[in-house]
């Protein structure tokens, strides 16, 4: 359950001004009774000014009203008229375990699918665009080294996420005007 803002401060409003149990308070606010108590006493929260739930819009006087006259109902919070904020994702964390996965996975992608943009290959994969660009030129420092594989059977991207973004890219270079090249064969076709 959602708990209202500053729950402490919001338990000494309701105490001081309506006439609801200690009970109602404590589950409305995510205390126990027995604190609700204590701050009715005066022996917690002394000196905490009161938070308005009503004039915050988290509580209606009609759903104080409604729990008032009935000792065993419990009050809900007023549903928000903001929206939740949308969760930003957080960039890619790669294990050190899999970190000299990436070059061989930046490799199989410039050349399966050379439509993705560098910033789609380094938003896919948890890289940079320099990484990129040093596997592109052979430049980097391992690339002696370097044996494009599929970056979602190394687990450095999921199948849904690299088919989100060549869709994109094929979308782009479709508005772009150019042709859009042919999906690599799968593995079954290829053996």
């Amino acid at each position: 359950m959602t708990l209202p803002l500053m729950p402490k401060a919001t338990a000494v409003w309701l105490i001081e001004k309506t006439a609801l149990t200690f009970t109602q308070i404590a589950d409305f606010c995510g205390m126990h009774p027995l604190e609700v108590q204590a701050i009715a006493d005066g022996e917690v929260a002394q000196g905490i000014v009161g938070y308005d739930p009503v004039a915050n819009g988290q509580l209606t006087l009609d759903e104080i009203h409604r729990a008032e006259a009935d000792p065993n109902a419990r009050l809900r919070l007023a549903p928000s008229a903001n929206p939740l904020p949308k969760r930003a994702r957080a960039s890619r964390y790669t294990p050190v375990s899999k970190r000299n996965d990436r070059p061989d996975a930046i490799a199989f992608l410039l050349r399966t699918y050379p439509q993705l943009s560098d910033a789609q290959v380094s938003k896919l994969l948890g890289t940079t665009k320099d990484t990129i660009e040093k596997v592109r030129n052979r430049t980097h420092w391992n690339s002696a080294n370097i044996k494009p594989r599929d970056p979602v059977i190394l687990g450095l991207c999921s199948q849904t996420d690299l088919n989100a973004m060549v869709a994109q890219a094929n979308e782009r270079l479709a508005r772009e005007g150019q042709t859009v090249p042919p999906a690599p064969p799968l593995a079954d076709e290829a053996a």
